[in-house]
């Protein structure tokens, strides 16, 4: 009944936290911070503590930091100060390249209770970078013939910045041949071409020197330029034109090295060499010049290094035909590649609670893990699950993150290891999965007090034992584990006959075997009733009392012995009397009987100076009596002899005894008759000490009387009835 109220207990408490908790976490969202770029390390971001609600003490205590996923850490937890602050300098292009909004995310893990807290910083752009172009020079062949309206493609300036910081608009220095044209392209990119609004002629002016100028919109305005040199062309009517000004091409990802993309094709009208065409990438960013190669016979493009969705899932190529006479144009070939489920959903455990304690409330968190998949789409969304045959559940903080929280009370006596398995698979098809094991070691709660093996013990010792003999032996077993589970015994506090049990018998305390102390009487003790304690090595310790009973078998160590008490009483008033013992000793001579009166005092329970003195005065007593009665019956025989020799010298009506009383002559007969007054109930039993020898009152003595009865009589020997 206290075990099962101290388990309901923890279930209310239990509930309890996992409500407070669903509430808190209810209130605080993720952490969200925003500070520029290029900002100093140590700077400030935000103050996590004040954010948490969580006092600076309470952050030392349950070990807050940012964990550390193995990749670059931007960020530090100050526990001084509790503010969240720059571990190194950020360069916002640097890290998220032409992502329009930079977002560095970072997780706060707390222990006791363990719990984890997702945060996100937004790196904000600065204008720290002016447009700039890949070459400070560039030459552009024309030919004279070449048609007012044909349009040359420039190369494009970068500009890492973004937004109002990033590049914004181009600019070309005044030209009465050439003009600008900007163009923005599906990716909100701005392509700058050169138009011709005015024929050439290559006689009149061979070359034309044009600045191109590119600007943004930061504050402040910052600029980049290149000189774009143009040479006009003898000859070459025609230049080559490609069959589509744009062309279209979707592959997956997984496609093979050396697969082709497409082919592209030009035509020239021109004959002879004006007609042979060359296609060539034109100006092809370096990133993209690794992945793709152009046959400049046939125009096909391959792929020469395997892509990723991941990092690329766009290409924009500007591809060339270029005849003999000089003469080229341009077309864009847009390549867009198709996530394909490649990549294994990653988990990664971050914290683990173990050893769990096994009185741990319920919806107490054991494990904190995140899930990442590379793909995209349905190939990166991911399922989590764990098996079912556990007393946890899965539960999903954010985005990829989860824990792993009690959804039952724990019992380590029934399950002391637990190895949960947590699976990931994402909804690609065919779906890919990965699997990790939370390796759960349950510690063990001293809530298990021992328990002996029998309800109760009972023993029979025989009497006269030997000191330290072992009598019995109790054991009890503690189901829990490692010093809780070590038992310990001791006796109950009591006391027998006036002295304290401990000094009766003793209990080993590590094996629970019982001794008895001294030697045991069944005289003085017939049963021994005690309690015995075991008792675990646990904080508090829990304990279980037993009883024993000892029972002492008698021995037949007592030999029979005969005591009578003489009670001789006057007839004075008051009368006085007085009393003597008679020990009665039956034996063959005089040495047995000096034998079996000295193991008769050796054998009572007197100290021993006292029976020794008894010894002594049992057989002076002994002695005295039969000298007595010896010489009682050489007085009885005198007597008797007296009287027989008075008759034969004295007639029979003599009268010269008449006035001596009956009563001063005692006959063979009278002492018969008190030898049979004496010689019947006789007790004896086993017990020497409990035997007695009893006289009934018609056998029992009065004192002689002082004076003779008033009728006289003329025999000497009393009859019968005149003996008292």
């Amino acid at each position: 009944m206290r075990t099962a109220g101290r388990r309901r207990g923890r279930r209310q408490r239990a509930l309890l936290c996992a409500v407070l908790l669903a509430a808190w976490e209810a209130a605080w969202g993720p952490l969200r911070y925003s500070v520029p770029e290029e900002m100093p390390k140590g700077s400030f971001v935000g103050d996590v503590a004040k954010d948490l609600g969580l006092q600076l003490p309470a952050l030392k205590d349950r070990d807050a930091h940012v964990f550390d996923t193995g990749r670059t850490r931007y960020f530090f937890l100050d526990l001084q100060n509790g503010h969240l602050s720059m571990m190194e300098q950020v360069d916002r292009e640097e890290i998220c390249a032409a992502v329009a909004k930079c977002v560095l995310n970072f997780e706060i893990l707390v222990k006791r209770p363990m719990n984890i807290y997702k945060g996100e910083v937004e790196i904000l752009d600065i204008n720290d970078n002016p447009p700039s172009f890949p070459e400070r020079r560039s030459v552009l062949e024309i030919s004279e013939n070449t048609a007012p309206g044909a349009r040359f493609p420039l190369e494009r300036a970068h500009d890492p910045d973004i937004g109002v910081n990033s590049l914004q608009n181009y600019e070309c220095s005044e030209s009465s041949y050439f003009t600008l044209d900007v163009k923005t392209g599906d990716d909100g990119v701005k392509y700058p071409e050169l138009l011709l609004v005015k024929s050439l002629d290559r006689e009149q002016k061979a070359a034309h020197n044009l600045i191109l100028t590119a600007t943004d919109n930061g504050s402040p305005v910052k600029s980049g330029s290149t000189t774009i040199e143009i040479i006009v062309l003898d000859g070459n009517d025609n230049a080559p034109e490609f069959t589509q000004s744009v062309y279209k091409v979707t592959v997956r990802e997984d496609v093979a090295v050396g697969s082709r993309v497409l082919q592209v094709t030009a035509t020239d009208r021109d004959e002879g060499p004006n007609a042979e065409v060359k296609y060539s990438f034109f100006k092809i960013p370096e990133k993209f010049d690794k992945a793709f190669k152009m046959d400049s016979e046939s125009g096909e493009i391959v792929i020469t290094e395997n892509l990723n969705f991941e990092e690329h899932e766009f290409y924009e190529l500007v591809v060339q035909a270029r005849d003999a006479g000089g003469l080229s144009s341009h077309s864009k070939v847009l390549i867009k590649v198709t996530d394909v489920n490649n990549y294994v959903p990653e988990i990664v455990i971050m914290s683990v609670f173990t050893p769990v304690p096994e009185d741990t409330p319920l919806g107490t968190v054991i494990a904190i893990f995140s899930v990442q998949d590379r793909d995209s789409g349905a190939n990166g969304d991911v399922q989590c699950s764990i098996s079912d045959s556990h007393p946890f559940r899965l539960e999903k903080s954010f985005d990829n993150y989860y824990r792993v929280v009690t959804a039952e009370l724990l019992d380590r006596e029934l399950v002391s290891e637990y190895n949960v398995t947590v699976r990931a698979a994402d909804c690609g098809s065919p779906a890919l999965q990965s699997s990790a094991v939370l390796a759960l070691r349950v510690l063990d709660v001293n809530d298990n007090a021992p328990v002996f093996l029998e309800e109760h013990y009972s023993a029979r010792v025989a009497e006269n034992n030997a000191a330290g003999a072992l009598v019995l032996t109790v054991r009890a077993t503690d189901a829990d584990w490692g010093q809780n589970a070590r038992v310990r015994y001791r006796l109950a506090e009591g006391r027998v006959r006036g002295a304290p049990l401990s000094s009766y018998v003793s209990v080993q305390a590590e094996t629970g075997a019982l001794y008895a102390l001294r030697s045991l009487d069944y005289e003085q003790l017939r049963e021994l009733q005690l309690w015995v304690r075991a008792e675990d090595g646990g904080a508090p310790a829990l304990s279980s009392n037993v009883s024993v009973r000892l029972q002492i078998v008698d021995e037949n160590d007592n030999a029979p012995q005969v005591l009578l008490v003489v009670l001789v009483r006057d007839h004075g008033r008051p009368a006085l009397s007085a009393t003597a013992t008679l020990s009665v000793v039956l034996a063959e001579s005089v040495a047995e009987l000096l034998a079996e009166l000295g193991s008769a005092a050796d054998e009572a329970a007197l100290p021993a100076e006292a029976a020794a003195g008894l010894t002594r005065w049992l057989v002076l007593a002994v002695a005295a009596v039969s000298c007595l009665f010896v010489a009682f019956l050489l007085l009885l025989l005198a007597l008797r002899l007296r009287r027989w020799h008075r008759r034969q010298l004295l007639p029979p009506d003599s009268g010269a005894l008449r006035g001596v009383p009956v009563s001063h002559f005692v006959g063979i007969d009278g002492v018969r008759a008190f030898l049979q007054s004496y010689s019947h109930d006789v007790s004896l039993t086993a017990d020497s000490r409990k035997s007695q020898l009893r006289f009934s009152a018609a056998s029992s003595c009065d004192t002689l009387p002082a004076r003779p009865p008033d009728e006289a009589s003329g025999d000497l020997v009393p009859s019968e009835d005149q003996v008292t």
